[in-house]
């Protein structure tokens, strides 16, 4: 390439104004990184554009923005709509008031949530223990159905038990099924024992004196009828109750003897 016919030909100028293509832009780029007579050149021409600029331009402002200044003063601008306007904060407002009702309509849907859970809660439990009550009511009056017939029984001996001295209130009674050797025990009119004792249902056999312990009432508390099935394969002759240390004893405490009734003949 002839670089001198390549300045010489303006196009620098023209690149240098911005006036090419961008096609033509790249060509001349690449003429500038291969010639450094054409980067010369190219500086030259800003040099000289930025002179011819300055010399163009006034050396000062302040007379012209004077007249410009009382120029707009002069006129009438009852007319003119300002551009800026005072800012509206209404929506700012309404941001506001749609965040605070939301958390309050979140915090009382919380609420109502809780509570509708503390009540299925509540309405569960009570359901367990209805449940369950109705279920120890059942219990009860089948327990006081086999009791009624079995007191009902004909071939049941009944037994009452008399008052000793250390109780002249106290008084019980023992049903006596001999065929299914079963005894049952009622204490209703006994007192509770202390802590630490316990009544202790004997068989007696009265010649010689052979007492034969049939169990302890270690439930005496938790049975609200005081209706107390014991095993008894004894030929029993008479039934007494004394109070023993817990556990029971060997032998009866004479001295404790709350009741005693010998078996009818």
């Amino acid at each position: 390439m002839d670089i001198k016919a390549y300045i010489a030909s303006g196009i620098l100028e023209l690149y240098v104004y911005g006036s090419l293509s961008e096609e033509e832009n790249t060509k001349v780029y690449k003429v500038l990184q291969k010639y450094p007579e054409a980067v010369k050149e190219v500086d030259r021409i800003e040099k000289a554009l930025h002179q011819l600029s300055s010399a163009a331009a006034p050396t000062s402002t302040a007379p012209t923005y004077t007249k410009i200044k009382n120029q707009i003063e002069s006129e009438n601008t009852s007319d003119v709509i300002p551009i800026t306007r005072k800012r509206n904060n209404v929506p700012t407002y309404i941001g506001w008031a749609a965040s605070v009702a939301l958390l309050i309509g979140l915090f009382v849907q919380f609420n109502k949530n809780r509570t509708l859970q503390q009540q299925l809660v509540t309405n569960q439990t009570e359901k367990v223990l209805l449940k369950g009550k109705i279920n120890v009511v059942e219990e009860d009056l089948s327990k006081t159905k086999s009791l009624l017939s079995v007191l009902r029984n004909k071939d049941i001996i009944q037994v009452p038990l008399q008052a000793q001295q250390i109780d002249p209130t106290a008084y019980a009674a023992v049903y006596w099924d001999k065929d299914k050797q079963a005894a049952y025990i009622d204490v209703a009119g006994l007192p509770t024992p202390p802590p630490g004792k316990v009544y202790q249902v004997w068989s007696l056999k009265l010649d010689p004196l052979t007492p034969t312990s049939m169990g302890i009432l270690d439930e005496f508390n938790k049975d609200d009828t005081k209706i107390f099935m014991l095993n008894n394969p004894n030929k029993s002759e008479a039934f007494g109750i004394t109070l023993e240390p817990e556990g029971g004893s060997e032998s009866p405490t004479m001295e404790q003897l709350y009741t005693l009734g010998t078996v009818a003949s």
